[in-house]
């Protein structure tokens, strides 16, 4: 089964909270100057009146994103993961995280998938520093359907949330019946030989790796873990234990993200080996799209092969 092309999530995420925002007036967004790329253009169109160009500022941006929560709005922080996450770190941990503010970051171009933007914008290690931060839920949706569903799940959130969106337009994963719920896992496709875990954008590549092995007679138990925190410790130990072999893929450091997540999960509740596919320690670099995935190991093919190298291997 190969997937159907969609929309890119920026672009679902700029759609959904300006229709959210239509019976909510309480949503507002705090733009960092990239409203065209991240798409916080579209709310701007909708909403002038609501709409906030805090310029590259980004400390600011999120110092007066906390100010607004105070106040009973729900801020939206649209700018670049890069910006968002390292250059204002401190205001969201200390403006934000610790008292526990109602606001809503969205770390756009997060990811590989950024390499011609420059080296210096790209952003895998988000997770890892957002995950190990008291308060703070962490979200990385699959695919557009995933992500208008998310929005809506982290507007009736109460609590600062970091939603991982990630640039190019991106496969359809899930289907209308879908339902996406904070700190719950979902199987993908069941599967008998190993398990597969993945988040982001990466579970629609691990897909259609498990769909390719199917046809060598490798069964695939692929569990997609969108929310990287509140983390579904149940869930990932079930779905472990299911075949007992387990690999984790991520558009993502391998240092602190979802393969450490799954590792120090099973190390104290079901302890097995867990391989783990991601970046390694290093920073990423410019270049077309295709060629950074193949280069650190998480394209579908070298997905593919290090799935079958694993169950072979058993």
């Amino acid at each position: 089964m190969t997937l159907t092309q969609g929309k890119a999530l920026r672009v679902a995420f700029g759609e959904t909270v300006t229709r959210l925002a239509d019976s909510d007036p309480r949503i507002v967004m705090l733009d960092g100057d990239l409203g065209s790329s991240t798409r916080a253009d579209i709310f701007e169109e909708a909403h002038p009146d609501r709409f906030f160009q805090m310029g590259i500022a980004e400390q600011n941006l999120l110092g007066v994103a906390a100010g607004m929560a105070t106040m009973g709005f729900i801020p939206f922080v649209s700018t670049f993961a890069c910006f968002a996450v390292a250059r204002a770190l401190d205001s969201i941990r200390v403006l934000i995280a610790q008292p526990s503010l109602n606001v809503k970051i969205t770390g756009g171009y997060a990811g590989l998938l950024a390499g011609m933007t420059g080296k210096s914008h790209l952003m895998f290690d988000d997770v890892a520093i957002m995950r190990a931060m008291a308060n703070m839920v962490t979200v990385a949706p699959a695919d557009e359907v995933e992500t208008r569903q998310a929005i809506s799940a982290i507007i009736d959130y109460e609590g600062p949330v970091y939603l991982r969106l990630t640039r190019p337009a991106t496969p359809i994963l899930f289907s209308d019946s879908y339902r996406f719920e904070l700190g719950k896992a979902t199987v993908v496709r069941q599967g008998s030989d190993i398990t597969v875990f993945s988040t982001g954008v990466q579970t629609t590549r691990a897909f259609e790796a498990a769909e390719i092995l199917a046809g060598e007679n490798i069964n695939v138990h692929l569990v997609h873990l969108p929310t990287l925190k509140p983390l579904d410790l149940d869930g990932i130990v079930e779905a472990a234990q299911v075949t007992g072999s387990v690999i984790t893929t991520e558009e993502h450091t391998t240092i602190g993200g979802l393969g450490s997540a799954v590792a120090e999960t099973l190390a104290e509740r079901y302890p097995i080996t867990v391989k783990r596919l991601g970046l390694p320690d290093t920073f990423g670099e410019s270049g077309p799209n295709d060629a950074l995935l193949e280069k650190y190991g998480i394209s579908i093919d070298k997905t593919v092969e290090a799935i079958r190298a694993a169950v072979l291997a058993a």
